[in-house]
């Protein structure tokens, strides 16, 4: 097909750009203070983890409430969905055309959203919780009993590794796509609009930008849990 019949289309908004890369950012914060270890180091480790844990709730909620593609109905697909999808870029020649345009994430990437986000509650959940046995504890430590708080310091510790191989799995998507199909998936993360290539760009309208509403939800959100990690 005519590779001029394109379309630039707004599709993620401010607050899920902003979240997905302050996200990169503090993760890759907690993985080195928590490899490197020592006291002054844990305490950036916990501070990166109370981050991440306001960042993911946000997630959770904006989800519901943000744009059309940042609203998770929109991007996880069920069992049916995703094989189509998978059968359909088989044998796909190098190229961002399709018939019918993903805008957003496709139904492999949903799930990996999903993925990232349970593995991402589960590590910052148990950190509230864990102790290092010498000079660091979470702030939640004093809730449950020595024997509980060493099992999900355990968890905790077996989360990173699993966080480590999705975010792995993560850019070797994104690197896989580029290469294979030429489609670039992190410059729409970074600017907000993605050219789509189909015959059918006309049913792709604009996402909206709710912008404030992101800004009052993240405040609430790091409000709860500086409330929680301060007085519960």
């Amino acid at each position: 097909m005519n590779t001029d019949e394109s379309k630039l289309v707004y599709v993620w908004d401010l607050p899920t750009r902003l979240f997905h890369w302050l996200l990169a950012l503090l993760v890759g914060v907690s993985f080195y203070t928590g490899l490197t270890g020592g006291f002054d180091i844990m305490d950036y480790h916990m501070l990166s983890g109370y981050g991440i844990l306001t960042l993911v709730i946000f997630r959770c909620i904006w989800g519901f409430i943000g744009n059309e593609h940042a609203r998770f109905h929109r991007f996880v697909a069920g069992p049916g969905r995703v094989a189509s999808y998978i059968k359909s870029r088989r044998g796909q020649p190098s190229k961002p055309c399709s018939a019918a345009p993903i805008v957003g994430h496709n139904p492999l990437g949903g799930w990996s959203v999903i993925a990232i986000l349970g593995a991402l509650l589960t590590q910052t959940g148990t950190g509230l919780f864990a102790n290092d046995d010498i000079f660091t504890e979470g702030p939640l430590v004093h809730l449950v009993s020595e024997s509980l708080s060493s099992q999900l310091t355990g968890i905790h510790g077996t989360m990173a590794w699993i966080m480590g191989g999705l975010v792995l799995l993560h850019l070797a998507a994104i690197a896989f796509y580029q290469l294979r199909f030429a489609e670039n998936l992190w410059l729409p993360m970074i600017k907000g609009w993605q050219r789509l290539q189909s015959p059918r760009l006309a049913q792709v309208p604009d996402a909206a930008n709710p912008w404030f509403r992101g800004l009052l939800l993240i405040s609430i959100t790091a409000a709860g849990v500086y409330y929680l990690v301060k007085y519960v």
